[in-house]
Order: structure tokens, then C-alpha cells, then sequence
């Protein structure tokens, strides 16, 4: 991040695109989508949610940058525009299991057969 303090405008734009991903339902697409671009309906059987919502969550997707389409005749096929979002997506997944490995331990300790 830069040294130099956020004014309000960047603030807003940030939280939106934390508001995007904290949807599990986006995150589920966005990591079918990890291995390669996919077709609207290939998106719907990887993540039997139905096509109506994963129309709605590929539009905010792509609507905030995350990932790219294009059209071939009929269907749409979608990809991931800038991988570094599995960099974010892997560093907070090492702070979870972080976390996790705290809590058990601290319920080990307190909890004992």
C-alpha cells in the first residue's frame, strides 16, 4: 500500500471491491475460474448455482475488474483478468488457518479428556 494517506474517493472504490469478494458465492466462481476461462453455463455446472445468479455475480465480477468476457456466438465465456486477486485469496486462506490453529490450541488446553 502507498505511504501516502487515502483520500475519501479511493476509500469508497477499495471497499467495493472487498464488498465484491466478500460473497461466497463470487469467491466459488472466482476459483472455478481459476484454471481457465469458462462458459456461463460451465460456470453454473461447476458451481450448481443457478444461472440467473451467477449471471448477477459475473456482472459485478467483471464490472469491478476481476475478471474479463467475451462473446462467441452464442455464449459468453469468462476469465480471470488479473491473477494477483488468488495472491489476496491465498494470503487471507494463511491468516484463517492462522487463526483456526490458534483456537484449537486454546480449546486443547481448556477442554482436556
Amino acid at each position: 500500500m502507498s505511504k501516502q494517506p487515502m483520500t475519501g474517493a479511493l476509500r469508497d472504490l477499495i471497499a467495493s471491491r472487498f464488498r465484491v469478494l466478500a460473497e461466497p458465492a463470487r469467491l466459488h466462481i472466482l476459483d472455478v475460474l481459476r484454471d481457465g476461462e469458462l462458459t456461463v453455463n460451465e460456470i453454473v455446472a461447476h458451481t450448481e448455482l443457478g444461472q440467473a445468479n451467477v449471471s448477477r455475480h459475473l456482472r459485478q465480477l467483471h464490472d469491478l475488474g476481476f475478471v474479463t468476457r467475451r462473446r462467441e456466438g452464442l455464449h459468453v465465456h469468462y476469465a480471470i483478468k488479473d491473477r494477483k486477486i488468488f495472491q489476496l485469496c491465498d494470503l487471507v486462506c494463511g491468516q484463517v488457518d492462522t487463526d483456526l490453529a490458534a483456537r484449537r490450541r486454546v480449546v486443547a488446553t481448556h477442554f482436556k479428556p
